[in-house]
């Protein structure tokens, strides 16, 4: 019963479509959704495919003199434009053991950057070992995306670690090649993400009762969308908060958040479950543009959302809140395209300025499966936030965007943020397969697998946000 309640969630917007979703719902499809009143169904195919990947294979570098150390590069070279950068081989099962380092010229210019490093991870993401989405033969190896702004030229060069004292030198993997990914134009959007006068140095608000929105009358309705059969079936998966073709679900009050729940379920259910804290805004896919002919058309579910793992995407600070959905699409068609999985693989994504997004396709309030912890991807969801917080502090106001979302979402499913909870490994390098696990209810990715993510400095953020969001929640 609590699956299902938790999974439809939110009706409480005037204008919002009620279709009920059981949440529960096998590891298996949900159909394209038909047209719904008010909202055109454009035909496939219509529409441009925003955004483009170049994919250049890396070619033998001299070996390095002193320690016969493989390298593997691409020299200088002028290329069609992109913006995020990153490199995948063949096997997925293969690790990059050495450092991968490229630099770019920006569009229009003759001046090159400096070498910038490459997070070279590849087992602590992506789907877990024996499912589908793992086993499905388009699985590449890859490092993490490295975000690099527009750009027209690039040069690359990869390092085998150097051997120990007579050892042999580490092999690189098979088929190493760079994605140059261009994200596309901006959509036509109203989700414009808000930017505070100073990004960097912006503070998370007091943490209130709630924040109520209102709602303004006699405005003209704006045209309805024309959707594509696939976006119609990622934004139907929401309509229970919003109608289809929506570009943010808007956020509501803590009284407000109760109250949809109330109506719904009746106020005995909401006497059972009363922490749930105020829906924040989210940006749909619709509003940052994911292109929805990329992904997997089916989208899959597990049972129930008893954790949130929190991530660094490791794509760099050199963006601005502007830029943040063109992160986004070139985050999802490397994911897609170049590492070859089903869809973005995080559920939702946070950027420096405190905006929430939809990630992976499934709908908000349900418990979709991601590929974000390999190992922990079942009953829990994955939050990234832009940028890399290895050494730098995340903004205050992305700390704060990470409290109100998992105090929102965490409470569709009755969990304290400042809570344990027992998963069961689904196979890594921490824990074997089969092993219950105890977790905190927000816990940071290097606590389900031996990794650097989400950055040591965004990692010390997690005891303040686990506080914020019980506050959030009303505990």
């Amino acid at each position: 019963m609590r699956a299902y309640l938790a999974s439809s969630i939110g009706v409480a917007c005037a204008a919002a479509l009620v279709l009920p979703l059981p949440l529960a719902l096998p590891a298996s499809a949900a159909p394209a959704a038909p047209a719904v009143s008010g909202t055109s169904v454009a035909p496939a195919g219509e529409a441009a495919v925003p955004g483009s990947t170049q994919s250049l294979p890396l070619a033998a570098l001299p070996s390095e003199r002193a320690t016969g150390a493989a390298r593997q590069g691409l020299t200088r070279r002028d290329v069609r434009p992109f913006s995020l950068v990153g490199v995948v081989w063949d096997d997925p099962d293969a690790e990059l053991h050495g450092s991968v380092q490229v630099r770019t010229r920006a569009t229009g210019g003759h001046t090159w950057s400096g070498w910038q490093s490459v997070e070279t991870h590849n087992h602590d993401h992506a789907a877990d070992p024996g499912t589908p989405e793992r086993d499905s033969g388009t699985v590449r190896g890859s490092t993490a995306p490295l975000w690099v702004g527009a750009s027209d030229g690039v040069e690359v060069r990869v390092r085998a670690e150097a051997p120990r004292s007579g050892g042999t030198p580490a092999a690189l993997p098979r088929g190493m090649r760079i994605e140059l990914v261009d994200p596309g134009d901006e959509p036509s959007s109203e989700a414009a993400p808000a930017e505070p006068a100073s990004e960097d140095t912006a503070q998370g608000p007091e943490i209130p009762e709630g924040n109520d929105t209102g709602t303004t009358t006699g405005q003209v309705p704006a045209p309805a969308p024309v959707l594509t059969p696939e976006e119609s079936a990622a934004s139907a998966v929401n309509a229970e908060l919003v109608p289809l073709g929506a570009t943010e679900i808007p956020e509501l009050s803590k009284a407000e958040t109760e109250a949809a729940y109330a109506d719904q379920f009746g106020d005995e259910a909401m006497a059972a479950k009363p922490h749930i804290g105020p829906r924040p805004r989210i940006i749909t896919r619709k509003g940052w543009g994911a292109d929805e002919r990329l992904r997997e058309r089916n989208f899959v579910y597990t049972k129930s959302v008893q954790a949130a793992f929190l991530h660094h995407s490791a794509t760099g600070n050199n963006y601005n809140c502007k830029q943040a959905p063109s992160v986004l699409r070139s985050i999802y068609r490397y994911h897609v395209k170049s590492s070859g999985w089903r869809d973005f693989g995080y559920n939702f994504a946070v950027d420096k300025c405190g905006n929430i997004y939809e990630g992976r396709a499934g709908g908000v309030a349900k418990a979709v499966l991601g590929a974000h912890t390999r190992g922990f991807n079942t009953n829990s969801m994955g939050i990234a936030v832009l940028g890399t917080y290895s050494q730098s502090s995340p903004p205050a106001a992305a700390v704060t965007a990470v409290a109100r979302l998992t105090a929102w979402k965490l409470g569709l499913y009755g969990k304290d943020p400042r809570a344990k909870t027992t998963l069961t490994s689904g196979g890594g390098n921490r824990y074997k397969k089969g092993a219950k696990v105890k977790l905190n209810v927000i816990s940071g990715h290097r606590d389900g697998f031996l990794t650097d993510c989400p950055g040591t400095r965004l990692y010390g953020k997690l005891g303040s946000a686990r506080s914020a969001s019980a506050k959030y929640q009303g505990r």
